[in-house]
């Protein structure tokens, strides 16, 4: 009780730190941007997690919840741009996957590629799972990171080269999104400099795609996951429908022999956690 932990997140991050250090006893403080959810926010106070709000973006919380936390000797902060930790802590979903891979007889190799989709915010999760996932499968596997058309940090970063430099508002984009936990105006120095020679490409996803998939995914399946989360479904669209889509499977040899065999994974992260009444308004919610 004598030490804290503080992060800055719109979302999900946010919850997971928030509820995990309350429990285990520490003081906790969530910097939370403008895009965060209300609900997430009365969440985490409902578990004793001290919640500052700001007007701004993802940035200026992490800014300052890394200002604050630098003040303090006895604070630790959990840093979704620059920390090593959290991206190797990402990593190890790869070694979760594989086990589930191979308890379900799915083999990865050249003739069975694994193709796998990942919404990106700032680019820790989705770069830590693919870093993950290359270090297992090399060339046999591609990952695709997903973002929100007027929120694409980490395509901007990269395509530019200024990385954490490029900020989305500056290329005529609002950086307003319903998928709070991809709205990153800046993506992480650390994670699209490394991603650059590992990623195999990127797409994005209107906002009102994000409910329709939502629901589809529930009349098919009975799974609620949430909107942020749904952003990895516009990625097979993308790939086997679009100019550059088909010419990366070209490219990579991927003809519709091999594409038979592969194994092909829209990365769900997010919505067990939803309240009732929210899930409600998901369902009926239309974006235009």
């Amino acid at each position: 009780g004598g030490y804290t932990v503080q992060v800055g997140s719109t979302g999900n991050l946010g919850l997971s730190i928030g509820i995990m250090s309350a429990a285990l006893g520490f003081r906790v403080i969530v910097h939370m941007s403008a895009d965060a959810k209300q609900w997430k926010k009365d969440l985490l106070r409902s578990k004793g997690v001290e919640v500052i709000e700001y007007a701004d973006d993802y940035s200026r919380a992490v800014e300052e919840g890394r200002k604050r936390s630098e003040a303090d000797p006895t604070s630790y902060f959990v840093d979704d741009e620059k920390s090593v930790t959290l991206f190797l802590g990402y990593a190890v979903a790869a070694k979760r996957l594989d086990a589930q891979l191979k308890e379900k007889g799915i083999a990865v190799d050249e003739a069975h590629p694994l193709i796998v989709y990942v919404p990106a915010g700032v680019g820790g999760a989705p770069g830590g799972v693919c870093y993950g996932l290359k270090r297992l499968y090399g060339d046999n596997v591609h990952c695709f990171f997903v973002e929100p058309t007027q929120c694409p940090s980490v395509l901007l970063g990269m395509a530019t080269q200024k990385f954490e430099q490029a900020n989305v508002r500056d290329y005529g984009l609002s950086g307003k999104t319903e998928a709070d936990g991809l709205a990153c105006a800046s993506t992480s120095s650390f994670v699209t400099r490394i991603m650059s020679n590992l990623v195999s490409g990127e797409c994005t996803v209107s906002d009102a795609k994000l409910y329709d998939f939502l629901r589809l995914l529930v009349e098919t399946e009975g799974e609620r996951i949430e909107p942020s989360s749904c952003a990895a479904f516009i990625g097979p669209v993308h790939l086997e429908s679009t100019e550059a889509g088909k010419g990366y499977l070209a490219k990579q040899g991927l003809t519709a022999d091999v594409m038979k065999n592969a194994t092909q994974i829209c990365w769900a992260t997010g919505g067990r956690l939803v309240p009732d009444e929210v899930w409600k308004e998901y369902l009926v919610k239309v974006v235009k």
